[in-house]
């Protein structure tokens, strides 16, 4: 059986359009359900414009953040939560200047601007921010002479903050991060979701981050070679 050059050409020109197609179709929606929890990182005062330590274009991503509280049935917020003369402040040590490193005993501490003290006008959520469904406020940080990025587990990688057998004991398998800073909180968020066994994805429109010495491409790769998801919060809406 012969098959004539010009109906060869046809069905290639039909594959074309056909795969052309598929790759103009949107990525499909994430299956939110009963298992699945979104973490709202840090959005406080001194975390946008006018505050202590503001993260560009901060305060942009309230909107979008309410639109995807108002789709998930289970919310957790974070807040950074520091003691004056904290450990990870540049004030605390003679010398030093915001940004600066400093060795402590779990490791190499970025220095920060005194930032989100305990009581604080600074330290409270940001204004605008719409989430009645929130369950659960992690307040991180607290210890005086311990860091601490992220909800599950403080900066020395020991202590616990609790929010993994709160999840656990809820049922929750999926979570889905947002916040401040990308490369910072939410990074560590996320990755340390990820070794708790949780499927975790950060959406990245409803981020910002600080990007210190191209920190936020390095937390990006490492996020993903953790497992986390990079999506969009049109994945969702």
């Amino acid at each position: 059986m012969q098959i004539s050059t010009t109906v060869v050409g046809k069905w290639t020109r039909s594959l074309v359009w056909i795969l052309a197609a598929m790759l103009a179709l949107p990525a499909a929606a994430a299956k939110l359900d009963e298992h699945s929890a979104l973490i709202v990182v840090d959005m406080q005062n001194c975390f946008v414009d006018g505050g202590t330590l503001p993260v560009k274009g901060g305060r942009s991503i309230v909107p979008v953040i309410n639109k995807l509280a108002s789709q998930f049935d289970n919310v957790v917020l974070t807040q950074d939560w520091h003691t004056p003369k904290h450990a990870s402040f540049a004030s605390t040590y003679p010398g030093k200047k915001p940004y600066d490193t400093v060795e402590l005993n779990y490791g190499t501490q970025v220095l920060w601007p005194d930032h989100c003290i305990q009581g604080s006008k600074d330290a409270e959520l940001v204004s605008g921010l719409d989430i009645p469904k929130a369950q659960m406020i992690i307040r991180k940080g607290f210890h005086q002479n311990i860091d601490s990025y992220s909800a599950f587990m403080e900066a020395d990688h020991k202590t616990p903050t609790g929010l993994k057998s709160y999840l656990k004991e809820r049922g929750i398998t999926k979570l889905y991060v947002v916040g401040l800073a990308t490369d910072f909180c939410v990074a560590w968020t996320a990755m340390d979701g990820a070794k708790s066994g949780f499927e975790v994805a950060v959406i990245e429109d409803a981020s910002k981050g600080i990007d210190l010495n191209g920190s936020l491409n390095s937390a990006w790769k490492s996020m993903q070679d953790a497992g986390v998801k990079r999506i969009q919060s049109s994945d969702i809406l």
